[in-house]
């Protein structure tokens, strides 16, 4: 069981998600992705995924179920990208709650030590996924934040990146970018 602390700690932190690779997920058992929408995918402002996400997307589709799971309230948002990329989607996920979670799974056929689950927020998609009981990934966030409530947020997971960080350097100087 996770400690508090560590429910915001992701298992692996990627500058992309182009950085993650199917071996490695195959590695530890995974059959699913389940992925956070907006700065993870595709920026904020954006209704197409840049050519590299969607390149990464189709290789990832060869390996595994995929999964859009969005806070986002737009359904036209959402469904938007996730045609572009040919996968399902939720929106109004409610995330970190667990059911929005479940729901992917079930849809997926997978269980939760089979998930990953992969996005930008620790307070939403790191949490819910530690919750969960799943693998977690932390892509950094595609563009700057321009709402004062989500720089804020950003602010505070800083502080909580840079424990994380301090301690990976302390342990991995190779900078596996895998937190301990």
């Amino acid at each position: 069981m996770r400690t508090s602390t560590s429910l915001l700690r992701p298992d692996m932190w990627v500058g992309s998600v182009t950085e993650i690779k199917a071996a490695d997920l195959k590695a530890r058992g995974i059959r699913g992705l389940i992925l956070d929408l907006d700065e993870t995918l595709v920026s904020a402002f954006e209704h197409t995924p840049p050519p590299e996400i969607h390149a990464w997307v189709q290789e990832m589709k060869a390996s595994f179920s995929l999964y859009i799971l969005s806070n986002n309230p737009s359904a036209k948002r959402v469904q938007i990208v996730a045609d572009q990329l040919e996968i399902p989607c939720a929106c109004r996920a409610a995330k970190p709650r667990r059911s929005g979670f479940r729901a992917a799974m079930a849809d997926m056929g997978i269980r939760p030590e089979e998930a990953v689950i992969i996005g930008d927020q620790l307070f939403t998609d790191i949490l819910g996924g530690n919750r969960i009981g799943s693998m977690t990934i932390l892509a950094t966030p595609m563009a700057p934040e321009h709402k004062p409530w989500r720089k804020l947020m950003r602010l505070i997971e800083g502080m909580f990146i840079r424990e994380a960080d301090t301690l990976r350097e302390k342990l991995h100087p190779d900078h596996l970018k895998e937190t301990p």
